[in-house]
């Protein structure tokens, strides 16, 4: 490519069919990718807002946002944290595999069951089993915040394109035929 002077004393970039072509193809690739990601990432936020609103879940009042509905990233992060919070408590600071699959069965009084051979009957533990429930929620929040993070990005990474095609798209109008 090279540059020529018109007669307004403008200078204007020549380039070949083949350069222009390019910069169309291009230019109009990048603005229907970048349209699509865009559309994308507004689904896929919509989409995780809809769901956390059917669920209609507020935090409770000793979450870090306190009694909110539970709908964007934040309310979920500080729902999830409550949680996991809730759970250490209730487990004496032990997490899932800090903990053993069984424990000796308790009467009424507190004491431990004995069977015919005066061992300790066994039943599964409860407190382990509870993070079951606790991590299966959490995991569904931090979805939630991923979703809503990688909606953010496709936005931004499609309006990035549709910048960049348009600017293709204009650069391909400065070129001149020889």
């Amino acid at each position: 490519m090279t540059a020529i002077e018109t007669d307004r004393g403008t200078t204007k970039v020549v380039g070949a069919p083949r350069t222009t072509l390019v910069l169309l193809i291009a230019g109009i690739l990048a603005m229907v990718v970048g349209f699509g990601s865009i559309a994308g990432g507004i689904f896929g936020a919509w989409y995780t807002y809809d769901h956390a609103v059917a669920q209609d879940v507020v935090t409770p009042d000793d979450a870090a946002i306190p009694e909110t509905p539970v709908r964007g990233p934040f309310t979920m992060w500080a729902q999830a944290d409550i949680i996991n919070h809730h759970q250490l408590e209730s487990t004496g600071g032990l997490y899932y595999a800090q903990m053993d699959r069984t424990v000796p069965q308790l009467d009424e009084n507190g004491e431990v069951v004995l069977d015919a051979n005066g061992e300790a009957v066994m039943v599964p533990n409860e407190a382990r089993a509870s993070w079951i429930t606790a991590t299966t929620l959490t995991t569904a929040l931090g979805m939630g915040i991923l979703a809503y993070a990688l909606s953010g990005f496709a936005i931004a990474v499609g309006v990035t394109l549709m910048v960049v095609g348009f600017v293709f798209l204009y650069l391909r109008k400065k070129t001149v035929l020889l």
